[in-house]
């Protein structure tokens, strides 16, 4: 047995105790009379005091071990004197007396600092990742995202779900963004993909009748990378039949409360408010509102309309509107208010006119065509009759919201603006069944498989875009951790969305022909969601990249730079797949 205790378990009740421990020693100090040595290992730090008088050769053989090497000691806890204990450490009351100390495993030279304020860049931390895993921060969040998941187990399975694994080789399916393919040895010339999610899977399984499903479940999608994305990602997912939307909504509102609970201790406020699509793109100028501040956009339009300014009449003539970002008791500078403007070209706007107003009234460009009481009007519309700044912008609906909508949280962030405390959650309804892709044609907001309302079908052939779906997404502060729909369980209806789409007849049965035609043999009504996991634990730890919550993530070019994948093959195992490269180095 190498250890008897864990380093983070000791305290004043095993006083007198011999104990092993073993664990990494975390740092030393000569005190003179006195050596001391922290061990650590996962549990926790334990102090181990060495008198040079009485154990001399002890004494010498720990000086000379290096930082974070592998040790076991065996000792006596005894009790701290009361004017050192550590009220800091769990275990601060004692300490560890050696009567053997062995090492295990010498630590070469540390490439990075092993202190928990890091100051080594990215890139060395995520190369010497078994380095940077250790650290006690890394750790809880490691620990969290456990918790996290044991949680979401425990409360799916009293729910009444099943744990259900499907394949991660899969056959390649357009679902949004691009494959990750895998070459079959046996079958060359075909090829597997990793799946995107298991959409698919888990509809059949609710035409196998298997009612409720979820599973913790990797997914990968070769696209772009962000803070909080990766190529490969982990989604709770979650399948039910006969449900609605109702029905998903409490489901993962109890789950996002157990989990929180468990966790962090904190308790979510239920239910959860919902807007509708174009309400959050009007108030906020995206999906995904954070509604922990304000500055909620207010269209302008008819405020301004005739009102002289050249660029204003000639938006609405041309079939534009007016938006307004208004941001309350906030004093902005002239050179902060020059940065406006490149933050306002930053986010896909050509500009903003800027109204700010103080005591003394409008200042601005605006203050030259609008009358004193014309501006206290605005200054009661736009900012409830407080001072503050108004930024105003012209031209297509879209366009100017969304642009709107990441100047203000790029001017949120700048200016520090008071936020409230704690999660915020909010449901986002009914989106549009069909959005245009980069090359004109029809794409789907969430996938193909989403139910439209029934209401707008007559609109699906003739007028796509005034069909909406039952879709739903889940907004956490700002972020985007779960979506999900009712699905499409009838074929007829499914071949007419894939054909609308651009889908032909043949090319659904080469790529979908397996889900049409279980859609033949009874499919129950049914729906469900995938909640973002890395993302939801990200939030958790009040992080802002997924990186820090991941034990082995990928740099934002999709590189593990600990490992060094993704790498060359050699020519003779391209060979054997039937693949070749003209650039590969032989």
């Amino acid at each position: 047995m190498y250890r008897t205790h864990t380093c983070g378990e000791l305290n004043q009740s095993y006083e007198g105790a011999e104990v092993k421990l073993a664990g990494w020693m975390q740092r030393s100090r000569d005190l003179g009379g006195l050596f001391f040595l922290d061990l650590r290992d996962r549990y926790g730090l334990v102090q181990i005091v060495i008198d040079p008088r009485s154990k001399p050769e002890l004494a010498n053989k720990a000086r000379k071990i290096p930082r974070e090497s592998v040790l076991l000691i065996e000792g006596i806890v005894r009790a701290r004197p009361k004017e050192m204990v550590n009220k800091e450490m769990a275990t601060g009351e004692i300490e560890v007396q050696p009567e053997k100390v062995e090492v295990f495993s010498e630590c070469g030279e540390l490439p990075i600092p092993f202190e928990e304020i890091i100051d080594a860049g990215e890139d060395l931390r995520l190369k010497y990742r078994y380095l940077e895993l250790r650290r006690p921060g890394m750790q809880k969040n490691v620990q969290l995202r456990h918790r996290a998941a044991q949680s979401a187990r425990s409360y799916l399975d009293r729910e009444g779900f099943w744990e259900i694994e499907t394949p991660c080789l899969m056959k390649s399916t357009p679902e949004g963004a691009r494959d990750f393919l895998v070459p079959s040895r046996i079958n060359r010339g075909k090829f597997y993909a990793l799946p995107q999610s298991p959409q698919t899977y888990k509809q059949i399984l609710m035409v196998a009748g298997m009612d409720r499903y979820f599973q913790i479940v990797r997914c990968f999608r070769d696209e772009d990378f962000r803070a909080d994305r990766q190529p490969e990602f982990t989604q709770i997912d979650i399948e039910m039949s006969f449900a609605e939307e109702s029905d998903v909504f409490r489901l993962t509102e109890g789950l996002m409360a157990e989990i929180f609970r468990s966790t962090i201790g904190y308790e979510v406020s239920l239910p959860f408010p919902c807007m509708t699509y174009q309400s959050a793109m009007r108030r906020y100028g995206t999906d995904k509102p954070d509604t922990r501040f304000g500055g909620e956009l207010l269209e302008a339009t008819e405020e301004l309309r005739g009102s002289g300014f050249r660029l204003f009449d000639e938006s609405i003539a041309g079939g534009g509107v007016i938006y307004a970002l208004p941001l309350k008791t906030v004093d902005f500078s002239r050179r902060q208010l020059d940065e406006v403007q490149e933050r306002a070209k930053e986010s896909g706007l050509p500009g903003v006119v800027t109204a700010k107003f103080t005591a003394e009234g409008l200042s601005g460009p605006l203050s030259k065509i609008l009358s004193g009481e014309k501006a206290s009007n605005l200054r009661r519309i736009w900012l409830g009759g407080e001072s503050g700044a108004v930024f105003l912008a012209a031209g297509a609906f879209q366009q100017i919201v969304e642009g709107l909508g990441r100047l203000r949280l790029k001017l949120g962030e700048q200016q520090q603006t008071a936020k409230a405390e704690g999660f915020h959650f909010i449901w986002v309804t009914d989106f549009p069944l069909f959005e245009r892709d980069e090359k004109g044609g029809l794409s789907s907001v969430h996938h193909p498989f989403t139910a439209p309302v029934e209401a707008d079908l007559p609109y699906l052939e003739g007028e796509p875009y005034k069909v909406r779906s039952r879709a739903y997404d889940l907004v956490l502060n700002g972020y985007e951790i779960a979506s999900g729909s009712v699905r499409i369980h009838r074929r007829d209806l499914q071949e007419r969305v894939f054909q609308r789409l651009g889908i032909s007849a043949p090319e659904a049965e080469s790529k979908f022909g397996f889900l049409l035609k279980a859609l033949e043999y009874g499919a129950p009504p049914h729906c469900g969601i995938a909640i973002g996991f890395d993302r939801l634990v990200m939030l958790l730890c009040g992080k802002k990249s997924i990186r820090e919550v991941i034990a082995f993530p990928k740099t934002t070019s999709g590189i593990c730079l600990m490992d060094g994948s993704p790498g060359e093959v050699d020519f003779e195992q391209l060979q054997e797949l039937g693949l070749s490269i003209d650039s590969i180095k032989r």
